[in-house]
């Protein structure tokens, strides 16, 4: 059987834990770089001065990333979209009255959490494009507005600074959470891509669930290099015309 899918084939141990593929190679290769770049990013601004070409830097990577990333939550493998995940409010309900069945992927809350801070993120780098100190930097779409609209971005460019480390924050505390209280590493499967089910807990699953394994084969990264390729090209065009 494919490696991309189910790794326990019903002749092995029923004690042996089932591996499956949650998360592919392009989800795992965003979140990590997204990672770097936000945190190149906070070191850059807080260093300032010629530095600050370097926090431009960082930003056009993570418009690139999240750019990529929301296209391929429509497109891409079976967990990386936005609809195996999206929170409705009766799941959520749901979750936190415990009598939710577990999930793959993202949990209810978890959710919530994933498409909040891909919206503040939106908004940072979207409003970094506009942003004028007149001193060392200026975006690449300063220029097209008036010296009143730049100000404005800027300083939703500035606050929005606060509700991204709050939520990273909050991020990185759920993380040790489920892993302190819960006995659920979160960050494993990241880096693997692979969640192992122990045999006592599938019950906990519902079996359409555990039967959605994510592809994750050479074609569907390689056209995930592609797409982020593109959009890095366009990018880059689009903030140096």
């Amino acid at each position: 059987m494919n490696s991309q899918h189910f790794k326990v084939e019903a002749s092995y141990p029923l004690n042996m834990k089932k591996i499956i593929r949650v998360w592919d190679l392009p989800i795992r290769l965003f979140h990590w770089m997204l990672v770097l770049c936000i945190i190149g990013s906070f070191i850059s601004v807080n260093i300032g001065g010629n530095a600050i070409q370097w926090h431009a830097y960082f930003g056009y990577s993570i418009l690139c990333l999240l750019i990529f990333r929301i296209i391929w939550g429509f497109i891409g493998s079976t967990h990386a979209r936005f609809i195996s995940f999206f929170p409705s409010k009766q799941a959520i309900l749901a979750y936190l009255q415990g009598s939710s069945p577990r999930v793959l992927g993202h949990n209810p809350v978890g959710a919530l959490s994933v498409f909040a801070l891909l919206f503040v993120l939106c908004v940072q780098v979207a409003t970094g494009l506009f942003v004028d100190d007149e001193i060392a930097f200026q975006g690449p779409l300063a220029k097209y507005v008036s010296s009143s609209v730049s100000s404005f971005l800027s300083q939703i460019h500035e606050g929005n600074q606060v509700v991204i480390y709050t939520l990273i924050t909050i991020h990185i505390a759920a993380i040790w959470f489920y892993k302190k209280f819960k006995g659920e590493n979160l960050i494993k499967p990241m880096i693997s891509g692979d969640k192992e089910i122990d045999p006592s807990e599938e019950a906990k699953y519902l079996p359409a669930d555990l039967g959605r394994a994510s592809k994750d084969g050479g074609l569907q990264r390689g056209f995930a290099l592609l797409l982020l390729s593109s959009i890095a090209v366009v990018v880059g065009y689009l903030i140096t015309k």
